[in-house]
Order: structure tokens, then sequence, then C-alpha cells
């Protein structure tokens, strides 16, 4: 049996018989003693999960994938484009991971069903449901946005993970036990204009995290909402970037180094950054972590 082990997610102790720091950030390492001798172990923080992330063929949610994969999790990756889902499946499995993946327009009631039995028949359960499929929509002011465009943006990012949600519980509840996460956005806290649609959704978005965290937490089950800052790196942000520095008669350079100063870090933040705090929240790391929504923007929002 092993006596101690030396190291968490956030801090790794030493003692007289040595450091335990190498490398300890992406898998946990620590020492461990089996009779006279110690050695290195790595902790595994999704050890035999299985967790399903939408929106996982590029960007947040594929580095949500990746990293969860490193840590253990067998992971169902779900988006509209195979040639990006393959990509992803193939570089997790070229690192040692387990994945599994399948197109699917999550706004259509019949793809969020297919998708979830897919990911069953493959892994056997799901473990943790991470609801991060999602676009900007158009870069319009209110009175001029169609409400055709409206109604995608709510139901990919909103109505979606409603669906996917309720088709997941009754399965989570059964176990006592099972993770929801739901990625929203600063622009459900901070005020920007030429987004209503992304925006509404997103701030639904925390809505729906406190209500079924509200009936969840006594069935064994944890849900919680990051709202991620500028992710610069992502084909959604550099497009979006591109659309709004046209509006404002600006260089997309300037535009972005004008909205970087805002935040206190001054930089945007990245997909690693995101990943880390999803699998923070995924983890028995933050098991007493119930209905929050938690702000990953290098400060640009408070509350």
């Amino acid at each position: 049996m092993h006596d101690k082990v030396f190291c968490t997610f956030f801090h790794c102790h030493t003692d007289e018989r040595g450091s335990a720091n190498e490398d300890w950030v992406m898998h946990g390492v620590g020492w461990n003693r089996r009779g006279k001798g110690w050695y290195r172990l790595k902790i595994m923080l999704l050890e035999n999960k299985v967790a399903l992330i939408t929106g996982s063929g590029r960007g947040i949610g594929r580095g949500i994938a990746r990293l969860f994969a490193i840590q253990g999790a067998s992971v169902f990756l779900t988006a509209r484009t195979e040639t990006e889902l393959a990509a992803a499946a193939e570089e997790i499995a070229a690192e040692g991971g387990k994945a599994a993946h399948v197109t699917a327009d999550l706004a259509r009631e019949q793809d969020c069903t297919k998708l979830l039995a897919a990911a069953r028949e493959r892994f056997g359960r799901i473990d943790i449901l991470v609801n991060n499929a999602g676009h900007y929509g158009p870069v319009a002011p209110l009175e001029e946005y169609p409400l055709e465009e409206f109604d995608k943006v709510i139901a990919v990012h909103l109505r979606a993970a409603f669906l996917l949600s309720k088709l997941v519980l009754p399965e989570m509840y059964a176990r006592k036990s099972g993770i929801i996460l739901n990625i929203s956005s600063l622009s459900a806290k901070a005020a920007y204009s030429w987004g209503s649609a992304y925006a509404a959704a997103k701030a639904g978005l925390l809505g729906l995290t406190r209500v079924m965290a509200a009936e969840a937490a006594r069935q064994g089950v944890r849900v919680n909402a990051i709202c991620p800052g500028p992710v610069t790196e992502t084909v959604m942000s550099k497009e979006l970037g591109i659309t709004l520095a046209k509006k404002l008669g600006l260089n997309p350079e300037d535009q972005l180094k004008g909205f970087l100063s805002s935040l206190l870090q001054g930089r945007g933040q990245t997909t690693e950054e995101i990943a880390q705090a999803a699998l923070f929240l995924c983890s028995d790391m933050s098991s007493a972590m119930v209905g929050q929504s938690i702000n990953v923007d290098g400060g640009a929002s408070f509350f």
C-alpha cells in the first residue's frame, strides 16, 4: 500500500527525500513510499472518467479534450466539421489518449439524442458533460439583428446545453455522481455592442447553471460554468476581431491592442488556460464548488 502522496493539484510538498515538483502541473506528480524506497507517481485527475465535450474540433473545446485525455479521461468529441474532429481525435490518440467522435448539429434535437447514444455506445456512460459548442453570430446592432440568426445562436449555445443536460442528468442521478460544465463568456457579465444574441445566450447559460446546480447538488451532480475572456488564438476570436475592426474603421492589430489594454493583465487568454480551469472544475479538486461562474479573463470582470 502507498503511505503518502506529497502532491496536490496546486502545490507539491517536499521533504528531505527530495523535490517533487517536476511536471506536476500537467500530471499531478508526487512521491509515494513503498517499503523502504521512494518512487515518482503520476496522479491522473480524471482517470477512468468519460467526458463528452461539445464544440471540440478546435479552439477551447479541443484544448479541453486534449487535457482531459492527458489526465486519464476517455473523451467523446463532437462538432459540425468531420475533418477538424478527426484531426483532434488523432492528436489525442498520438499522445496515448482515448478519443472517439461524431459530427452533429446541436441546434437539432435529434442530433443531441443521437450524440448521447453514440457516446454511450462507445464508452458505456457519461461522467462529465462540457457544453462548449457555439458561434458568435452576426456583428450588428439589435435593431438590425436578423431574428433567424438570433434563434440560431440561442439554439446552439443555450438550447443545446439544456437538451444535452436534460438527456444526461437521469444517468448521473442514477449513479449519484456526475459533472456538467457550461462554457459561458465574459460577454455574459460585461456590456459590449453588436453581439446581442451571443451575450443573451451566454448569460442564459449562467442562469441555467444555477438552476441545474440547485436541482442536482443533492443528487451527487455538480454544475458550474466558466466565463473565458478573449482567447485570441481561436478562429472565432480572430474572425470577430477582423469584423469589429472593420466596423470601427481600425486595423485589426490596433483594435485588438485597444481591447486587451482594458484587461488587468493586458493580454488575451489561451486555450490551455481555459482547459486548466475546466480540469479543476471537472475533477475532485473542486468537490465543494457548485453553481459557480468562474472568470478566466485576465482581470476583465469581477463578479
